[in-house]
């Protein structure tokens, strides 16, 4: 039996950027690159990482909107760092007025549902609805460690489900508080679009799923994208906290759940299989 040490840790999560990190002895995965380059390369050099040192061997983007791909031509044009999107994707960036650096030879195309590894991951990307050119989660595996992230879930689909309760651990969307969109400041053509099955989970929605797919191996839940207007950390937390106590499942001990800061980095977190 082959024990793996994963470490995990979200740089910046929410509409000013993106960017998880993920990997082990083995290498690790950028996830999104939407802030600032000299904002990832410090963050990661305080836990011993650094992109020109050959740690990381690919990034992952989900899909095209600035607050994910904002640096991404940085990291696979200046670091030569691998870039993997669906070729939707990768078209869109190419055109995208908020990359300036062109991502070249680093270059990956990918089809969703078509399993490929990076680093002795195995990745799957799969569908999510979202007003994008097209928009994925990813499903990671390496042994018995089984990890997922959907973020930009405009509603939640079977596909969403079946990858989400596979995991052991998971970062999922919960965007906004649909009483604070409804009375925020918001123009309505914006809450609109947040709250339309193309925009954001809501917190209720994210409650609402995780309540359906949780089961005893579900180690860690970070709850992701929290909007600056529409929602807040404690808010979030204790909405999906009592959705789960309705269902017997008890946050602390059965599980571990975390709203991630919009731009605090998480500590570097160390998951078991």
């Amino acid at each position: 039996l082959i024990y793996y040490m994963v470490r995990f840790m979200c740089l910046s999560s929410g509409s000013s950027g993106n960017c998880y990190y993920l990997g082990d002895d083995e290498g690790g995965i950028l996830i999104d690159a939407g802030i600032p380059i000299r904002t990832i390369t410090k963050t990661l050099k305080a836990e011993g990482i650094t992109l020109d040192g050959g740690h990381i061997l690919g990034t992952l983007v989900t899909h095209d909107h600035a607050d994910h791909i904002r640096t991404i031509g940085v990291v696979g044009g200046v670091y030569h760092i691998p870039v993997y999107a669906t070729t939707l994707v990768h078209n869109s960036i190419a055109q995208s007025r908020f990359v300036q650096d062109p991502i070249g030879a680093s270059r990956r195309d990918i089809a969703i549902h078509i399993p490929f590894e990076i680093a002795g991951f195995t990745i799957e990307a799969f569908p999510i609805p979202h007003d994008s050119a097209e928009n994925v989660g990813y499903h990671i595996t390496k042994g018995d460690f089984r990890f997922t992230l959907a973020t930009d879930v405009g509603h939640v689909t079977p596909t969403l489900e079946d990858f989400a309760s596979r995991a052991t651990h998971l970062v999922i969307e919960a965007n906004y508080d649909r009483e604070m969109l409804r009375t925020g400041n918001y123009p309505d053509f914006l809450k609109a679009r947040v709250a339309s099955p193309q925009g954001h989970l809501s917190n209720d929605e994210a409650a609402e799923l995780l309540s359906q797919i949780y089961h005893p191996g579900m180690q860690n839940v970070w709850l992701c994208h929290l909007s600056k207007d529409n929602n807040h950390p404690d808010l979030c937390w204790k909405t999906i906290e009592a959705r789960l106590f309705l269902e017997g499942i008890r946050v602390g001990k059965d599980l571990s759940l975390t709203a991630l800061r919009r731009t605090t980095p998480s500590p570097m977190y160390t998951l078991e299989d």
